[in-house]
């Protein structure tokens, strides 16, 4: 995967795609309750102005209408083609859309790469058409496309068959089908209108990242929501969420695979301790990328994202403050909050003083309450208002109790009343009350229906951090070959990364002498040999020369008995180390996701713990500190009552240095890992003792 990939909208893919002046139905049939017959169904209801071809060899007319025997009878070339036969027909009827210069095909049937290597050949087969004629296709597995603004309604899905599909700023991508249909019946219920929704498919071409890419120049798109069932194709995912960043449109995903189980281990431990789903997760955050794990607040987080700027690092806290009329309520989304690591905020003296001249009660503490007497507009707006002047807030919400059902005016009609506010500001209606949350959108107001998606849509928002520097590297599709320990050196010492002193010699002797003191450790080093305990490859805790060459024939009889056929003729010597702790500092090419840099606590229990941070490389120095920040056990060496503290300013120079292997392909290192690096004392630096390196 190239990840320097740029990628630039594409006027004419997101026309014929989005908005074609003709479309070819391949396949409909007259029956409007089979699948191929409701595209045709679904067009006219909408109200599509364009030419509409159903194409059925075996009928003169479908859904009363003309057809057509085959694409090529049609009275002109179509820009867009759904294909609604079977599996075994797709590939004959998209190669005579490429022959005929269709521009988009979407293909609808299933039983491509997900249902074995018969089917993963007929996709390859239809990507090699893609790459050979400029056909763009979406799917297979596609339900099609919709653009409410054009009357579009290219779908299959059932659930188009709703009326009057609300039109709005947002555009969907989803790897589910189905879940273009449910978005919408969510959205109108809750007045939020679409822009375009795409089933994406098995993405054989056309992948969310290009499509949304298309459309970023479109003034009437805002923003943009996301159904991801993987990272397919990240590279032109991260590209286009780059370019959304610098438009300021927000992006929102809700990405299946929280739970999915540690990637295998790889050659280095960094595999195993990141995993599949934490490295996605770190993806989307340092692309700006809000991911939402509550499906309402995939629709719910946008209006709110709109208020909430891309800028800065994640690693700064963000405050919320809460204003309430039900302090119950107000508790569900401090405890929502909470567990998502969000600091709300306790009001500050300054502003308690300033309430109590205004003539607002409230009791100090974690929220302000504002009780019964809150159902007013007066106390609402005047609280609200104090609340944005107050500094100790980045955001404010407003938590309303039963008032909202039936007497909006009363503690609703503040907040509307405050859209134009200086800072963020999202409500939450405890009680069942769609018209308050109906004039709260409409207005413009970020309004959630549930404690968990409010908490989850601003921690998702809070989570973002803003893209940096982008990588140069690729990853490589030929071998690798795993480099020595002196040989990894090297490439640390190409990127300043600071390791132990060290000396080879020899494996069959004698001892050679050394340029520092004892004690020592002697280890083997071989490109053959990555893992040197696990054959008895290192000798800890050599007092002198003799010890030395004690551990020379020690190792010369642990490889012959546990490491036959692996050739080794060094050994490598270095100086006893013990720092205040220990870390792990890896670094790897995701094979979607492109670099990553991790650091993990060290020890024997790195794995069990999983105590880490992830980030995309390359890192700045102040991300790095942001990472350390993260790993609980590095508060040990944080100067925390009174304990000594390690050089962490250090670490952070180093952990920053190995993610520079991202913007050095000359480099052509796919793997790296210091495990472990030992934090001395601060002002000391650190050092590596062991280091694996994977060159292509």
């Amino acid at each position: 995967m190239n990840t320097t990939a740029t990628i630039q909208p594409d006027a004419s893919l997101a026309q014929a795609l989005l908005a074609p002046r003709s479309v070819a139905l391949y396949g409909a049939s007259d029956d409007t309750a089979k699948t191929a017959g409701r595209p045709l169904k679904f067009l006219r209801a909408a109200g599509f102005q364009g030419k509409v071809y159903p194409v059925n060899p075996n009928r003169h007319t479908v859904q009363g209408e003309t057809a057509y025997p085959s694409l090529a009878e049609l009275p002109e070339v179509p820009e867009h083609v759904f294909i609604l036969t079977p599996t075994h027909t797709v590939l004959d009827a998209a190669q005579e859309c490429a022959r005929i210069g269709v521009k988009v095909v979407t293909i609808l049937a299933s039983g491509f790469s997900e249902s074995g290597p018969e089917g993963a050949e007929r996709e390859a087969a239809l990507a090699e058409l893609s790459r050979t004629t400029g056909l763009r296709i979406l799917g297979p597995s596609s339900l099609g496309v919709v653009n409410p603004r054009s009357g579009l309604v290219l779908t299959a899905n059932a659930a188009f068959a709703e009326p009057e599909l609300p039109q709005g700023r947002v555009f969907v991508a989803s790897h589910s089908g189905s879940m273009i249909g449910s978005l919408v019946s969510r959205g109108k219920a809750r007045g939020v209108g679409f822009a375009g929704l795409v089933s994406v498919g098995g993405e054989a071409d056309l992948c969310v990242g290009e499509i949304c890419a298309a459309t970023l120049d479109d003034p009437k798109i805002g923003g943009y929501l996301l159904f991801l069932e993987s990272l397919r194709h990240g590279d032109k995912l991260r590209a286009f969420a780059v370019e959304a960043a610098k438009r300021g449109k927000p992006v929102i995903a809700y990405k299946l695979g929280r739970s999915a189980a540690a990637a295998e281990m790889a050659a280095t431990h960094t595999g195993a301790l990141a995993g599949e789903d934490d490295i996605a997760d770190a993806f989307l955050k340092d692309l700006g990328i809000a991911r939402v794990g509550v499906l309402e607040a995939l629709l719910e987080t946008f209006p709110l994202a709109e208020r909430i700027p891309l800028t800065g690092s994640a690693g700064t806290v963000k405050r919320v403050g809460v204003v309430t009329t039900t302090g119950g309520g107000a508790a569900m989304a401090v405890d929502q909050l909470g567990i998502r690591d969000v600091v709300v905020e306790p009001a500050s003296a300054e502003t308690l003083a300033k309430l109590e001249a205004a003539g607002i009660a409230v009791s100090p503490g974690r929220v302000l309450d504002l009780t019964l007497a809150g159902t007013n507009y007066s106390v609402m707006k005047g609280a609200l208002d104090i609340m944005f002047e107050a500094p100790e807030f980045d955001l404010v919400l407003a938590v309303v109790g039963s008032s909202a059902r039936f007497q909006p005016q009363l503690a609703v009609k503040p907040i509307i009343d405050s859209a134009t506010s200086s800072k963020p500001l999202a409500a939450m209606l405890v009680p069942d009350a769609p018209e308050a949350l109906a004039s709260l959108t409409a207005a413009g107001i970020p309004c959630f229906r549930s404690p968990e998606a409010c908490a989850d849509a601003i921690a998702s928002l809070f989570a973002r951090r803003a893209p940096g520097a982008q990588p140069s590297v690729k990853a490589s599709t030929t071998d690798t070959r795993t480099l020595s320990e002196s040989q990894a050196y090297e490439v640390l010492d190409c990127i300043g990364v600071p390791h132990a002193p060290a000396v080879t010699m020899p494996l069959q002797g004698p001892a050679t002498a050394l340029s520092f003191d004892f004690p020592v450790v002697a280890k083997v080093c071989s490109e053959e040999i990555p893992h040197k305990t696990e054959v008895g490859g290192v000798v800890l805790g050599i007092q002198d020369q003799a010890g030395l060459e004690k551990a020379l024939a020690t190792l010369r009889t642990n490889l012959a008995e546990r490491a036959q056929g692996k050739r080794c003729e060094e050994v490598l010597v270095q100086p006893m180390t013990k720092g205040l702790t220990e870390v792990l500092i890896g670094y790897r090419i995701d094979p979607e996701a492109g670099p990553i840099i991790m650091l993990a606590a060290g020890g024997i229990w790195a794995e069990v713990a999983r105590d880490r941070s992830i980030r995309l490389a390359p890192v700045s120095v102040g991300t790095a500190k942001d990472m350390i920040a993260e790993v609980k056990a590095l508060k040990t060496v944080s100067g925390l009552r009174g304990r000594q503290r390690g050089d962490l300013d250090a670490l952070a120079q180093a952990v920053s240095a190995l993610s520079q292997l991202a913007v050095k392909p000359e480099l052509n290192i796919i793997e790296a890992e210091v495990n472990p690096m030992m934090v001395l004392p601060e002002g000391q630096g650190v050092v590596a003792v062991d280091a694996l390196v994977l060159r292509s």
